[in-house]
């Protein structure tokens, strides 16, 4: 495990819910190559900066963007049972889009989560011939939601977009207490290990090991096509990263290369398929603000 990894503990709105899994299918897609000229990361666009460092810009935080809207057609749901979420994606015409790029296995996925990142759910909405979708989700508790599309136009030289809107979810509520920091989340009986650092602006590899009852697993299934799905969200405004893995597999580890936005406090959601079943582990880590030096330069990548 590297050291180097700081775990961190949000305000006491977040619940102690590392390892809490979530399932959420049990297909197995063809598992798709994510060698170099695959994405590895969405949710945001990528710059240069001044001394020619990338610098990824965080997806999720607008409604509308590049021409697209997110259009929620339910504006609330209420806590305690399963409840339907209906929406389309506009087009600066105000037309509900129907052609979507398959982007591991999907049209679009939906990300759901809490305000204060106890809650989270990988949803796969369906969608009608008319360009509107559906899904349900069972949220048991109440409090401030966002919600997230994740989608490519099939447009030519279309990009990726990521969509946020918000979601009241109605019911009695009541903030929990915050989570012990730890490198590890318990799942069921798997146990995942988190290696690597974060970085804000930088690309930087996370490695997560998977074992069952002390044993490693090394028959990971293919879930949406690859090994592993990690999304990242900013404590704060919930800027949003879905980061797909590097190639190998199929498991114990699953390693990922990507980029923070920003310094701040994460929360990692790694969705892995084990035995036809989804689970979703859980993470915070801190990112560190990048030194640099009076010239611009990142300082630790000076020779």
């Amino acid at each position: 495990m590297n050291n180097g990894l700081k775990i961190t503990v949000f305000a006491a709105a977040l619940a102690a819910t590392f390892g809490t899994a979530y399932g959420v299918g049990k297909g197995a897609d063809p598992l798709v190559s994510t060698g170099a000229h695959a994405p590895k990361q969405h949710g945001g666009h990528v710059a240069t900066g001044r001394d020619g460092a990338a610098e990824h810009g965080p997806g999720g935080l607008q409604i509308s963007e590049g021409g697209y809207t997110l259009a929620l057609d339910t504006p609330a749901v209420a806590a305690g049972g399963r409840t339907g979420i209906r929406f389309a994606i506009e087009d600066d015409a105000g037309r509900k889009v129907t052609a979507f790029r398959r982007e591991h296995g999907k049209e679009l996925h939906f990300i759901l989560a809490s305000r204060d990142l106890t809650e989270y759910r990988h949803l796969h909405p369906v969608r009608a011939a008319d360009g509107t979708w559906s899904t349900s989700v069972d949220l048991p508790k109440a409090g401030d939601y966002r919600v997230f599309a994740d989608f490519t136009p099939a447009v030519e030289g279309a990009e990726n977009l990521t969509l946020g809107a918000d979601l009241p979810v109605s019911g009695a509520y009541r903030p929990a207490a915050p989570p012990v920091a730890r490198t590890t989340a318990e799942v069921e009986d798997y146990r995942v290990a988190l290696g690597g650092e974060l970085r804000a602006g930088r690309e930087s590899e996370l490695e997560l090991t998977i074992s069952r009852n002390g044993k490693p697993v090394t028959d990971l299934q293919p879930y949406l096509g690859a090994y592993g799905h990690l999304v990242a969200l900013r404590s704060g405004d919930l800027a949003y990263l879905h980061v797909h893995p590097n190639d190998g597999g199929p498991g114990p580890a699953v390693s990922f290369t990507a980029t923070a936005p920003s310094a701040g406090t994460y929360r990692l959601f790694l969705d892995f398929q084990h035995e036809g079943k989804v689970r979703t582990a859980a993470f915070t880590v801190e990112v560190e603000p990048s030194v640099r030096t009076p010239t611009g330069a990142n300082s630790e990548h000076q020779h």
